[in-house]
């Protein structure tokens, strides 16, 4: 039987983006102002995102605590709410509609790994989510994800497919559970 080697581990398809000193700079930026709770000033966090390449729409607000991979793999439309503690892991693009609330502790994941290769090859694909996309407090949306539009993703549960739009998902995997209704 096979096993896993990650001595033979090679991310070789995989460009992180941006330069070296950029990567580098961007790691310190994110743990001073993104990750402490020290300043909680969105204006400041959109500006520095749109430094990093970022395309950031208007009134953008970013709570503390927020951890973001590589700024410019991201795109985020107009009036958007990224709460407390929300992990944006974005190797590839994540693209992020208007009236979009990512709630506190949510993950948003464009990588992963290929656990049928003894190489354990690294897997990514982007995240979208549309407008008017809810992810609720602690949720996963995994890579490869779209979140249709209004669609919501309840706390606490792992998205692993796409989601359709107006419908609420739970679970672990998250499953449609009824249609969302906005009045």
């Amino acid at each position: 039987m096979q096993k896993t080697d990650l001595s033979l581990y090679n991310n070789h398809p995989y460009h992180p983006g941006g330069n070296f000193l950029k990567r580098i700079l961007w790691y310190y930026i994110n743990i001073f102002f993104f990750k402490s709770h020290l300043f909680p000033f969105y204006g400041f966090k959109v500006s520095l995102l749109r430094l990093f390449g970022a395309k950031v729409g208007k009134e953008v607000e970013i709570k503390p605590g927020v951890n973001i991979k590589s700024p410019w793999h991201l795109n985020i439309g107009n009036e958007v709410w990224i709460g407390e503690n929300v992990w944006i892991d974005n190797l590839v693009m994540v693209t992020i509609g208007s009236n979009v609330c990512i709630s506190q502790g949510a993950t948003i994941i464009t990588g992963s790994h290929n656990y049928k290769k003894s190489t354990f090859d690294l897997i990514t694909g982007p995240v979208t989510l549309e407008d008017g996309v809810w992810i609720g407090a602690g949720a996963i949306v995994n890579q490869g994800i779209t979140a249709a539009s209004h669609c919501m993703l309840t706390s606490g549960s792992v998205a692993t497919k796409n989601m359709e739009a107006y419908t609420v998902y739970q679970g672990k995997p998250a499953v449609k559970v009824r249609l969302r209704t906005i009045e």
